[in-house]
């Protein structure tokens, strides 16, 4: 990923054995950062200029005449390495063989019909979902069109002038779209599938994005082990909860897709009945080969005979799935687990509130202490004590905020989700266990 660290990146290309190293000329400086540093690479191309030490793409394709001879069928094949989000440690490779990669294209092409060629417009890194997103539409036929930077109007402005079908983003970026001014002022009438993942998204402010951008809202759950289709949650399901009775489901991740395989485990191994929580695990084909040279991670991934998400999950009587947090984001305070993307939704209700993160900090009487922080919308501004109040009401005074700070933005990863480890590791630098 272009926006990772100059060091993440050095990491991803050692860990991974690269060789050839494609770049676009506005990274020279990067890759002579790299090229010392990686003594594995033997070739460089830049892809749109001759480089410092490198031909142009062209150039180098010179004298490779004619097609490739086709590859022969090999299901379980290494088709390549992906490095995971990096939000909790240090970057792994995941190996995706043929098998999973077209287990994730044919669960993608089932979810999403479409009648036409689509026009999917790339604005999150293809480094990650909307790189996978990308792969299906491939097959149909699709326009991709790629924009460079995250801007709230311009991706508005792509989806009326391109009569865009097809649209992935985090939920950070919708939250901006939907704050900008100008957000009712173009045509959506084009898009068939807004695709959200990568993090839980406000259940009000999916409200609004049903509201503004039509009945096309869709979400996949998946992971880089797992790739993007574990779950999917219709634009059908989208509307089927806001009626009465059914709001919770706006919490869901959807259903599992045809080709995966998910339980709820306790820490014991035991595979738990509808509605216990859990950690959510999967398998069947879609799942990755392991991690690429890294024999105890991948033990320890697949304890059980299960690949182990990392994420604490229940399954209701009608088969969605409800993401209650991360397993090590549980905040114990007082000798209560208090699960931090609950309270999220609560303060992502608030009408100042563009985006919150809930974290667990140091206390002598309860040993963590809920807190949360936040960044308002652009021009407003919001009260500590509300907040809680809010919570309080909402929620009860054990799961309620003891403290509040606001902060100018939140840090986020290269791939928009806000990242706890950092804010948390803010309250807990001092301290002798981060626990």
């Amino acid at each position: 990923n272009a926006k990772n660290g100059l060091q993440e990146n050095i990491t991803i290309l050692q860990n991974s054995d690269v060789e050839w190293l494609f770049y676009h000329s506005m990274f020279e400086e990067a890759v002579a950062g790299m090229r010392d540093r990686v003594p594995a690479i033997r070739g460089l191309i830049c892809i749109d200029q001759a480089g410092t030490d490198s031909p142009t793409l062209e150039t180098w394709c010179v004298g490779f005449e004619g097609k490739a001879d086709a590859l022969p069928e090999s299901p379980d094949r290494l088709m390549g390495l992906y490095a995971t989000g990096g939000t909790t440690g240090q970057p792994k490779g995941v190996c995706i063989t043929n098998r999973s990669a077209e287990t994730m294209v044919a669960a993608a092409l089932a979810s999403m019909p479409c009648d036409q060629p689509p026009i999917n417009l790339i604005v999150a890194p293809v480094t990650h979902g909307a790189g996978a997103i990308a792969w299906p539409l491939f097959i149909q036929g699709a326009t991709q069109l790629l924009m460079s930077n995250v801007d709230p109007e311009s991706i508005l402005q792509m989806i009326e002038r391109h009569k865009v079908t097809h649209l992935f983003l985090p939920p950070t970026v919708i939250y901006l779209m939907l704050a900008h001014p100008k957000v009712r002022d173009y045509d959506y009438s084009s898009l068939k599938y807004f695709i959200y993942a990568a993090a839980p998204m406000s259940a009000d402010k999916l409200r609004q994005a049903i509201d503004v951008f039509g009945p096309v809202m869709v979400q996949y759950y998946g992971q880089a082990e797992a790739t993007l289709t574990c779950t999917f949650m219709s634009a059908q399901d989208h509307l089927e909860a806001l009626k009465p009775g059914n709001e919770h489901r706006l919490l869901s991740c959807g259903k599992a897709t045809p080709f995966a395989h998910l339980a709820i485990m306790d820490d014991e191994g035991n595979l738990l009945d509808p509605n216990a929580h859990g950690e959510l695990v999967v398998r069947g084909s879609l799942v990755m080969e392991g991690y690429y040279k890294n024999p105890e991670a991948t033990e320890a991934s697949r304890v059980h005979g299960w690949h182990h998400t990392g994420d604490i999950a229940y399954i209701d009587d009608d088969g969605f799935v409800f993401i209650v947090d991360r397993k090590k984001d549980m905040i114990i305070t007082g000798g209560f687990n208090v699960f931090p993307s609950e309270i999220e939704q609560v303060i992502w209700s608030h009408p100042a509130v563009q985006d919150c993160a809930v974290i667990g900090v140091p206390n002598d009487k309860w040993g963590e202490a809920v807190k949360a922080v936040i960044e308002t919308v652009p021009g407003k501004t919001v009260d500590e004590k509300d907040i809680i109040a809010l919570c309080k009401q909402k929620l009860g005074s054990v799961k309620a905020p003891k403290s509040v700070e606001v902060w100018e933005t939140l840090p986020r990863s290269p791939v928009g989700k806000v990242l706890k480890k950092n804010i948390r590791s803010t309250f807990w630098q001092d301290q002798e266990r981060a626990i």
